[in-house]
């Protein structure tokens, strides 16, 4: 359907009771979690498309909170197309609509493969960031062209908008104050920044908690990024 399917390995800690990291593993999605996470996807498609095709008069939808990933940066593009040609893979980045099926057949390629963790941090950071807004924009990494946050494995504030306004939709109610709605999803954006900043400090202080008896150690490592300076 021209989703963008990156496969994720989140890293993760084994823990004593005292919250010292003992261990490093990696968790991988299997099988299982595809399947319930593809429920997922539907059901978040459906709710937004129940709501959002249905026009009024003027052509105007009601009002609806939207999970909406725009179309990725063409300079981020490029500079990427030209990294990843260092390792001999070639990515057209002018192609358009293109892109999706070229970063499918990418992950493909690498898989495996020493550069695969660097190509694949950086194939994400070329993307933009999805985020909530009553626009309906579609979200381009999932080839949606409705999508919310209806169901998911944490309960969000905007996935209680969601509930609340498609319960009020249903018993016949009028569209309800863009502007209002437009402020809440402002604000669950900002704060689901703000959560993932924390998430990362508290994995980074496990790091540095589990390092120090480990000083002078030799380890493997792989290049996550490269800036100007």
């Amino acid at each position: 359907n021209g989703s963008i399917a990156f496969e994720r390995e989140e890293a993760k800690f084994h823990l004593d009771e005292q919250g010292k990291p003992l261990g490093v593993y990696f968790k991988v999605q299997k099988e299982a979690n595809q399947l319930i996470e593809e429920f997922m996807l539907l059901a978040n498609r459906t709710v937004a498309s129940f709501v959002g095709e249905k026009k009024n008069k003027k052509g105007e939808a009601k009002t609806f909170v939207y999970r909406v990933h725009e179309k990725p940066d063409p300079d981020k593009l490029d500079r990427f197309a030209n990294f990843i040609l260092k390792f001999g893979y070639y990515f057209d980045a002018r192609r358009g609509k293109a892109v999706a099926q070229q970063l499918n057949a990418l992950m493909g390629q690498i898989k495996g493969k020493s550069e695969e963790n660097v190509v694949s941090i950086l194939a994400v950071r070329t993307m933009q960031k999805a985020y909530y807004s009553t626009e309906n924009l579609g979200h381009y990494g999932l080839a949606f062209p409705f999508y919310s946050h209806f169901t998911s494995p944490i309960r969000r504030y905007p996935d209680m908008m969601v509930h609340r306004l498609l319960a009020h939709y249903l018993e016949g109610g009028n569209s309800v104050d863009k502007e209002a709605v437009d402020e809440l999803c402002e604000h669950s954006s900002d704060m689901e920044v703000r959560a993932a900043e924390a998430e990362w400090a508290g994995v980074k202080y496990k790091m540095v908690e589990f390092m120090p008896e480990r000083i002078g150690e030799e380890f493997e490592g792989s290049i996550s990024g490269v800036t100007d300076w």
